[in-house]
């Protein structure tokens, strides 16, 4: 069954904004459904002009770019209650593909009705544009760590910020969370070979900073990890929830 807005599992976690009755309101006349798929599932590819645009339920999937020769940049990894499709949104096509890495639930919007946000709800409309503002902020913080941290400080920042969204989603329990990538999908996140992030993070390993294996990531000292990584641990600014 379509879960409403209003009883959206999402709202109660501590990485949103509160949502007024009117706000709330006005999503449930602006979701046109759900939609499930399975691991591996493209939602969205690169060039693509969708009709719909989706926000992530439940579930994580990944957002990549494959260049001509075939290499592929990872550019970001999808989390609960991200928003997918704002680029075909706002310039009719995709820059870069989606697809789910875990079984996935996703809110159904029509792009035909997007630019009601604009005209009728001009607060929705902000938020929209903050996301995009972040979205923004975090690619200069990944071109900084792809241009400027060590293999070792790249890896631990990385560590750090899934682990910190991960905390603000309620996934995190007992310093392990659920981490459906591989080390390959890492690599290619920050611009390394395989077998040297490999390397990397059996060495953060050997220090008990962190472990990741079957899918599981665990963090021992989450502040040391930042440390290496250049960064601080920081309780993460609340994200509007569309």
């Amino acid at each position: 069954m379509t879960t409403q807005c209003r009883y959206c599992p999402l709202r109660r976690r501590d990485a949103f904004l509160p949502m007024s009755k009117e706000e709330v309101s006005f999503m449930e006349k602006f979701k046109s459904g759900e939609l499930t798929v399975e691991p591996g599932t493209p939602i969205l590819m690169e060039g693509s002009n969708s009709p719909q645009l989706y926000t992530a339920l439940t579930g994580m999937g990944i957002r990549d770019k494959t260049l001509e020769n075939g290499s592929r940049q990872v550019i970001s990894f999808v989390f609960p209650g991200d928003f997918i499709g704002l680029q075909a949104g706002i310039m009719g096509e995709m820059g870069h593909s989606v697809e789910a890495r875990t079984h996935m639930r996703l809110c159904v919007f029509n792009r035909s009705e997007f630019w009601n946000f604009f005209k009728s709800h001009p607060e929705r409309a902000f938020d929209i544009t903050w996301l995009a503002a972040i979205e923004e902020h975090f690619m200069g913080e990944v071109l900084a760590t792809i241009g400027q941290r060590s293999a070792m400080q790249a890896i631990a920042w990385a560590m750090v910020k899934i682990f910190e969204r991960g905390q603000s989603l309620g996934m995190v329990t007992h310093n392990q969370m659920l981490l459906p990538y591989s080390q390959r999908d890492l690599a290619d996140a920050l611009g390394l070979s395989v077998v040297h992030t490999n390397k990397t993070l059996g060495a953060l390993k050997e220090r008990q900073l962190l472990s990741w294996s079957d899918r599981v990531l665990q963090i021992n000292n989450l502040a040391a990890l930042a440390k290496e990584g250049m960064t601080d641990p920081e309780s993460r600014q609340k994200r509007p929830l569309l």
